[in-house]
C-alpha cells in the first residue's frame, strides 16, 4: 500500500468516527426533546473578552438538602502579600493586540534546596522590542519557602533573573543528582537550568540542546520518562506558527472594538518536541521518529496547536502516554507503543472532538481518576460559551466519552473562558474534586458581549462522590478563591505544612493570587513523597494505592498539571474520618511495586524505592 493510500485511508477511518460521534449525538438531542433545544439555543460563537471590574457569575446550582451532598463549608484566603509574593506579569501590550499577550504565563511548586518546603517559581513574559525604555526589566522569580506560609524572594542569587518572553514551566531531576531542574518554556526559545544544588541554578540549554528553534512558540512541557530507562525525558507543546508580520497581516477585528486578539484558527499549527535523555546531560530531539508529528493528510502541514499537556498512562500498560489539549482543532492521544515510538489515536479513542463532534479551544488539562476506581478522567478547559471538558474511560473498555454534562461540570462551565483545570483534593475528604481558574482575553470584551468580562471568578466543583446524582456540586462560596481574575495557570501545593493543599493563580498581565486553605473540617490525611533509586530519582510517573476505610484511592506522581504549570512533587491523600491506613502500595515507574508500612496519618512518608523488588 502506498504512503498516499494509507492516509487516505487514516482520513476515511477519522471522517466514519466523526460521522459516528455526529449521529449519535442527533439521535440523543431529538429524544431529549424541548430542553436540549433550549440548551443548544444558548450556543454562541467563539468571540473575545471583558473588563477587569467587571465579574462573571457562574451559574447557580441548588444546593442538595440530604446530609453529605452539600459542599462543606471550606475558605480560601489571599495571603500574596503577606506571604511576601510582589511579581507582577509583564505581557508587553501597548496596543497592536498581538496574539502571545493573551495566553499568560504559568507557575511551578518544587522544593529547589531538599529542605521539604515547596518553594515557587513565577514564569514572566516581557516588552516587545522597542517598548520597555525607562521601564524596569521584567524577569522570571524564584521565592523560597520560609515556612509558615512566608516566601522571600531569591531571583538575583540562584542564577533565574533572566528576560524572555516566557510562558510556562516544568521541573524534574534529569541527570538523578538529587536536585530538581528547571525548564521554562517560551517565544522563540527555551531554556533548560540545572540546579547546582541549594536553590543554585546554571543555564545549560546549549550544551543540552534542548532551546528549540527561534521561529517556534512553546508553551507547557513535561519531564517525563516515556522509555522506563530511569531518566527524564522532554515533552515540550509547541502552539501556532506565529510572528508580528502574520498577526498585523490576519488583521483580526471584532464589531466595536476595532483589532482584536486573533483567534487560532487563523494561525498554521506546529509540531511539538520530544527530547531523548542520552544520560550525559544532552537531550536528542526524537520528534520525528518517535512518531509525535502529526501533519495534515490533504495539505501535509502540521495539525497542532498546543496549550497543554497530561502525561498519563491511560491503557494501564505501565508506559506513560501523551495526551495534547489542542486550540481549535482535534485533541492528540500518543499512545506509547513501548518500543520508544508513540501511535496518535485520538480519534479513534473518543478524546479528539467533544460530544457534539467539534474540536474545542483546548487549553488546560489535566487527568485523574476522580471517582476512585479504574475509571480515568481528563478534564480540559475550553473557551467561553464551551462548557468544560470531561472525557472518561475505562482502562481497556473501549474509547472515552465527553461526561462533562452527566458528570455535573457542564452548565455551570460553560459560560467561562477556561485555563487552568486541575484535579486536587481541597476538602480532604479522599475524593477528588475539580478546580478551574478563568479569565477572558480581551479587556473590552463586555462591550461587545455583555455577558462576558475580562476578569472572571475561578469555579471549584466538590466531588460529592456516590451520595449525589452527579459527581460533581458546584461550590457556591470558597471566600478568596472567587475574586475575578484574570486567571491563567493554577498550581498546588501544602506551602504550610498544614496537611492541606494551598492553591496559586497566575493572572495575564497581573499579579498572581497565593491562596493558603483555611479548611477546618478535621479530616485526615497522608502525604508521600518518593525517591527513585533505580527508576528516575523523583519518581514522575509512579502510582499509589492506598485504601482506607473501604475505599481504595490510586494517584500519580506527576508534576505536569494544568496550564503551563507544576503543582508540588508529594503526593496528598485525603483520608476523612479515616485515622488508619489499611495499605500503601508503590508501583514504580519501568516496573516493581513495594509495600509501604503506615503506622499513623496526619504526616508525611518519606519512601525510597529498594533496591531490588
Amino acid at each position: 500500500m502506498t504512503n498516499k493510500e494509507i492516509k487516505d485511508q487514516e482520513a476515511a477511518g477519522e471522517a466514519v468516527i466523526r460521522k459516528a460521534f455526529i449521529t449519535s449525538t442527533v439521535a440523543i438531542i431529538i429524544l431529549a426533546g424541548l430542553a436540549a433545544l433550549a440548551f443548544l439555543a444558548l450556543r454562541v460563537h467563539r468571540a473575545p473578552p471583558a473588563p477587569p471590574e467587571a465579574q462573571v457569575q457562574a451559574p447557580s446550582i441548588p444546593a442538595a438538602q440530604s446530609p453529605g451532598t452539600t459542599p462543606p463549608a471550606v475558605r480560601f484566603t489571599d495571603i500574596t502579600a503577606q506571604a511576601g509574593i510582589d511579581f507582577v506579569h509583564v505581557n508587553g501590550a501597548y496596543g497592536e493586540r498581538l496574539m502571545p499577550e493573551t495566553i499568560g504565563s504559568g507557575a511551578a511548586f518544587f522544593d529547589c534546596d531538599n529542605d521539604g518546603k515547596p518553594d515557587l517559581f513565577l514564569v514572566n513574559s516581557t516588552y516587545w522590542p522597542g517598548r520597555g525604555q525607562g521601564k524596569p526589566e521584567p524577569h522570571q522569580a524564584l521565592y523560597r519557602n520560609e515556612g509558615s506560609g512566608h516566601f522571600t524572594d531569591i531571583t538575583a542569587r540562584a542564577g533565574l533573573a533572566v528576560d524572555m518572553y516566557g510562558m510556562g514551566a516544568a521541573v524534574g531531576d534529569y541527570d538523578n543528582d538529587g536536585n530538581v531542574d528547571l525548564f521554562i518554556t517560551g517565544l522563540r526559545g527555551n531554556r533548560l537550568f540545572h540546579n547546582e544544588g541549594g536553590c543554585r541554578f546554571k543555564e545549560v540549554t546549549a550544551r543540552a540542546g534542548v532551546g528549540g528553534r527561534a521561529d517556534t512558540w512553546s508553551t507547557s512541557a513535561a519531564f517525563v520518562d516515556y522509555d522506563n530507562d530511569g531518566r527524564l525525558d522532554l515533552f515540550v507543546v509547541n502552539y501556532v506558527q506565529w510572528s508580528r508580520k502574520i498577526d498585523l497581516e490576519i488583521d483580526f477585528r471584532l464589531t466595536g472594538l476595532g483589532r482584536a486578539y486573533g483567534a487560532p484558527n487563523h494561525f498554521s499549527g506546529t509540531d511539538s518536541y520530544l527530547y531523548h535523555n542520552n544520560g550525559d546531560g544532552t537531550f536528542t530531539d526524537v520528534s520525528r521518529t518517535a512518531g509525535i508529528s502529526v501533519t495534515d493528510v490533504h495539505s501535509g502541514t502540521p495539525v497542532g496547536k498546543g496549550l497543554g499537556v497530561a502525561p498519563v498512562d491511560y491503557d494501564g500498560d505501565g508506559w506513560i502516554d501523551l495526551i495534547v489539549a489542542n486550540d481549535t482543532v482535534r485533541k492528540f492521544l500518543f499512545h506509547n507503543r513501548r518500543d520508544g515510538t508513540f501511535e496518535e489515536v485520538g480519534s479513534f479513542e473518543g478524546i479528539a472532538y467533544d460530544r457534539n463532534g467539534k474540536a474545542t479551544s483546548g487549553m488546560g488539562i489535566d487527568a485523574a481518576q476522580f471517582r476512585n476506581d479504574s475509571d480515568l478522567g481528563v478534564a480540559m478547559g475550553n473557551f467561553a460559551n464551551e462548557m468544560t471538558s470531561l472525557f472518561v474511560n475505562s482502562p481497556g473498555k473501549g474509547p472515552f466519552s465527553d461526561d462533562a454534562i452527566l458528570e455535573g461540570i457542564g452548565p455551570a462551565s460553560r459560560m467561562a473562558l477556561t485555563f487552568g483545570v486541575v484535579f486536587l483534593d481541597y476538602d480532604l475528604d479522599g475524593r477528588l474534586d475539580l478546580l478551574q481558574a478563568d479569565g477572558h482575553l480581551e479587556p473590552e470584551i463586555n462591550k461587545v458581549q455583555p455577558g462576558q468580562t475580562y476578569a472572571q471568578p475561578a469555579e471549584l466543583f466538590w466531588n460529592c462522590g456516590s451520595a449525589c446524582k452527579d459527581t460533581f456540586v458546584h461550590v457556591e462560596q470558597a471566600g478568596d478563591l472567587y475574586k475575578p481574575l484574570v486567571g491563567r495557570g493554577v498550581a498546588y501545593a501544602d506551602i504550610d505544612g498544614d496537611g492541606d493543599l494551598d492553591l496559586l493563580i497566575t493572572q495575564n498581565g497581573r499579579r498572581p493570587i497565593l491562596l493558603r486553605n483555611d479548611q477546618k473540617l478535621g479530616h485526615h490525611w497522608l502525604r508521600v513523597r518518593l525517591v527513585g533509586r533505580r527508576c528516575n530519582r523523583d519518581a514522575i510517573g509512579a502510582r499509589l494505592t492506598l485504601r482506607a476505610g473501604g475505599v481504595t484511592q490510586e494517584r500519580v506522581v506527576m508534576p505536569t498539571r494544568g496550564y503551563l504549570s507544576q503543582v508540588e512533587l508529594p503526593v496528598t491523600f485525603g483520608l476523612g474520618s479515616s485515622s488508619h491506613v489499611d495499605s500503601l502500595t508503590v508501583q514504580w515507574p519501568g516496573g516493581g511495586s513495594q509495600r509501604v508500612p503506615v503506622d499513623r496519618v496526619d504526616t508525611q512518608l518519606v519512601v525510597e524505592q529498594q533496591a531490588k523488588d
